[in-house]
């Protein structure tokens, strides 16, 4: 299907209306809404940049100096990290279902954002600021995840479909079909993508081969709603089961290990990016635990009550921080510190839940998408040199103009 360019207009209403969330037992506070009418609206209204909400007066931290050195002046204490408690922009999003198992965006390598609206996924060029829409489907879309070299984008949908696409010619490569449920996570390793479902099994395709489907693993008793890649090749995955499996890299049919701290649904789940073997999951509503494990071990190391559903977790290599977006009851992002999990602060502006974060190719940006329809981008961490590095032709602010050609 053609793509159709949007121009982006500049919305005014940046006050959103309260909402009542209520808990339920499968993590959904309310059922999804009708994906055929999702992005019924004009697509002139999606993915569209409303003001810059005002930003609050810096406070000052009476305990940032502690003492002063009694040599030939004071010494100067070291400045306090500051973190913006507002978004430096925000997207209207219309059509994005209030599921608690969705994953409806994800940052390519290549500074594109693809965003999944109802049955209907974008494309949002965080260079130049404009969007575009790159497919329609027969199905509500449940998931989307690029492949690490940001050309590919993965396309889960609700009727156990996998749709492969071309994000840079925009056309689809490929239909993988296998799973007899609706999708729930999806996860990249090279050429071989890892798909959970709600028939709770993982299927490992070759997406280079005829015959895709290259293993079943089978650990999980009820959809599987988290999938991530460590770096060295280990997959983690997270179900409705309140259970996290690890996997080797050979996809031997049995868990390297199976973890059961957890008392709700783990569909948060994230590898740390500078220590092997430390992974972090969330819980839901019923759990709120944000943990650590040492997967080399099964042992865990560190947890803290959140005090609201975790959907999702991204790490700050630079600070050695990691943030979480919640759902019921606050609806907000909490900035922790590690090891010990000591909160830094909590970002709030949303209201509704948070259904997903995406974090920018140098790791400076995150970007939360949430059931209120909209987008909002935060200034959280500094840039990875390394990956800053590696793409350093490619711009990673949404303010700077200079343009990637998706086309």
């Amino acid at each position: 299907m053609a793509a159709t360019s949007t121009p982006m207009e500049v919305c005014h209403d940046t006050d959103f209306p309260s909402e009542n969330i209520c808990e339920r037992s499968d993590e959904n506070c309310a059922p999804p809404n009708d994906h055929n009418s999702a992005t019924s609206e004009s697509d002139t209204k999606i993915l569209s940049y409303r003001n810059k909400p005002r930003q609050q007066e810096p406070r000052q931290n009476e305990l940032s100096v502690l003492y002063t050195c009694n040599r030939d002046g004071a010494c100067k204490a070291k400045p306090a990290r500051v973190v913006p408690q507002t978004a430096m922009k925000v997207l209207d999003a219309p059509g994005i279902v209030d599921d608690f198992y969705h994953h409806p965006i994800d940052w390519s390598s290549r500074n594109a954002l693809a965003v999944s609206l109802g049955s209907s996924v974008f494309l949002f060029d965080a260079s130049s600021g404009r969007s575009e829409k790159l497919l329609t489907a027969d199905d509500a879309v449940t998931c989307v995840r690029w492949a690490g070299e940001g050309a590919h984008l993965s396309v889960g949908l609700a009727n156990g479909d996998i749709q492969i696409w071309d994000g840079l010619a925009q056309r689809q490569l490929r239909n993988l079909r296998g799973h007899k449920g609706s999708l729930g996570a999806l996860a990249w390793n090279d050429h071989v993508l890892s798909s959970g479902s709600a028939d709770a099994e993982i299927h490992n395709h070759d997406v280079r081969a005829r015959e895709h489907l290259v293993g079943r693993l089978c650990g999980h008793a009820d959809l599987i709603c988290g999938l991530d890649y460590s770096t060295d090749g280990v997959l983690a995955s997270g179900g409705n089961d309140n259970l996290v499996c690890t996997w080797d890299r050979a996809m031997t049919c049995s868990p390297l290990q199976t973890l059961t701290e957890h008392r709700a649904a783990v569909k948060a789940l994230s590898w740390c990016p500078w220590q092997r073997h430390l992974l972090c999951s969330g819980g839901g509503s019923a759990d709120r635990q944000v943990c650590l494990w040492s997967t080399s071990t099964g042992r865990l190391l560190m947890s803290t009550d959140a005090e609201s559903q975790v959907t999702d977790i991204v790490w700050g290599r630079q600070e050695r921080e990691l943030l979480t977006s919640h759902g019921y009851s606050r609806n907000q992002l909490s900035l922790w510190k590690y090891p010990a999990l000591v909160k830094c602060a909590d970002l709030e502006g949303h209201a509704a839940r948070i259904v997903g974060l995406a974090q920018s190719p140098d790791g400076s940006l995150v970007c939360s998408a949430s059931s209120d329809e909209t987008l909002r981008f935060w200034r959280v961490f500094s840039p990875s040199k390394e990956r800053h590095d590696a793409h350093e032709d490619q711009p990673h602010s949404v303010n700077k103009s200079k343009i990637v050609k998706m086309r």
